[in-house]
């Protein structure tokens, strides 16, 4: 075992909510008047970071929690619509048959990711760090380590996001990307200090050292 801790993001991670996203980011955008999304640059959009796309956008920070609570709201009432990636619960149920802890810290509710997981998938998660501010995930991480028992050398985050790998280095812990996310893949590789993983096997085969 390489990793004694994994660390996952939900969305776009674990849950497949990006086509959910696209399906009411305009909703949010008439609510809180910022641009719509054209179905046109999505792929553009996907190679930005969270700062370039509010830049984009010309959102001020103070509308960040409201949009994201707004969006929140709106998954919990269409929560059937949202499902896991594909070999997602095999994933996590091979980790912590391995003796991995595992943790999720998302700025979704734990009640959506618990929704989502379902009731045996939720019930193998050692800590939730949830509700997290867009660019809050630093601390969340140390407080997983710090419940879990665990040292940042023996610690693996899993993300789909720009900010991920920045909250993940602030913490010293390593990151691997999903190449199934919110952010395309050919961005990800542009940061070398990192891991991109394919398949939900690859990830298990990364933290267990299985060659």
């Amino acid at each position: 075992m390489i990793y004694k801790l994994v660390i996952f993001d939900f969305d776009g991670t674990l849950a497949d909510s990006f086509p959910y996203f696209l399906r009411t980011v305009n909703t949010l955008a008439s609510m809180y008047n910022f641009p719509k999304i054209d179905p046109e640059n999505v792929d553009q959009l996907r190679g930005l970071d969270a700062r370039q796309m509010m830049k984009q956008a010309r959102l001020p920070a103070w509308k960040i929690p409201l949009i994201a609570r707004s969006f929140i709201r709106l998954m919990a009432r269409d929560i059937d619509q949202i499902k896991l990636f594909e070999n997602i619960a095999e994933l996590l149920k091979e980790l912590t048959d391995a003796g991995v802890r595992l943790a999720i810290v998302s700025s979704n509710s734990e009640a959506n990711i618990r929704q989502v997981l379902g009731r045996e998938c939720a019930s193998l998660i050692t800590f939730y760090g949830c509700g997290t501010s867009i660019f809050g995930k630093q601390p969340k991480f140390r407080k997983a380590m710090a419940t879990c028992g665990v040292l940042p050398a023996e610690t693996l985050c899993v993300g789909d996001e720009i900010r991920d790998i920045e909250a993940a280095r602030e913490a010293s812990i390593a990151f691997g990307a999903v190449a199934w996310g919110y952010t395309r893949p050919d961005v990800l590789e542009a940061h070398t200090d990192i891991s991109i993983f394919y398949t939900a096997s690859a990830i298990s085969r990364a933290v267990l050292g299985i060659n």
